[in-house]
């Protein structure tokens, strides 16, 4: 994806594809209620639907202004574009990453990698510690179990020579 005029920032609390589709719901949503007041009655009261959290962040960070049609459809489509060709790291862990874990993870991604990276994250509960990472390209076994299997001889010396020596006495 090109950085142009309709490049956003992205909150930390958008990680993964399926953050971007809830905001582009949320923004589709408030499109369609937006639409909907403009060719109601003049003077009608209705109250502005209620936005997330993360959508609010979105809106403020980027100084939006969503009434705005214009600015409102620059954002869906950025949203759409961006849920079809962002660049999406996998990384699995042994367990859940801590939420806390997670947003430390993709601010580093996203200063260190690229700006609107996504993460998918799984679970492979055999690989003990550590994690896997996997983009469309590359591939890196970081995990307890790999190190394991690559320290497989020198594991089996360590153990032999200790068997040894026990022996012996």
């Amino acid at each position: 994806m090109e950085q142009d005029n309709n490049f956003f920032r992205l909150p930390t609390g958008v990680v993964s594809q399926v953050d971007v589709g809830r905001l582009l719901r949320e923004i589709e949503a408030l499109d369609e209620f937006l639409e909907q007041s403009a060719v109601r009655k003049p003077g009608t009261q209705v109250q502005m639907p209620r936005t997330s959290k993360l959508l609010d962040e979105m809106i403020q960070m980027n100084k939006l202004n969503v009434v705005n049609v214009a600015e409102r459809t620059r954002l869906m489509n950025f949203l759409i574009t961006l849920r079809a060709k962002a660049p999406i790291i996998h990384i699995s862990f042994s367990a859940d990453p801590a939420p806390l874990f997670t947003q430390k993870l993709i601010t580093w991604l996203r200063e260190n990698i690229h700006p609107l990276v996504l993460l998918k994250v799984g679970l492979q509960p055999n690989i003990g510690a550590g994690c896997v990472v996997r983009t469309t390209n590359k591939f890196f076994d970081l995990s307890l179990r790999q190190d394991f299997a690559n320290k497989h001889d020198l594991l089996m010396a360590k153990i032999h020579g200790a068997t040894q020596e026990s022996l012996a006495k």
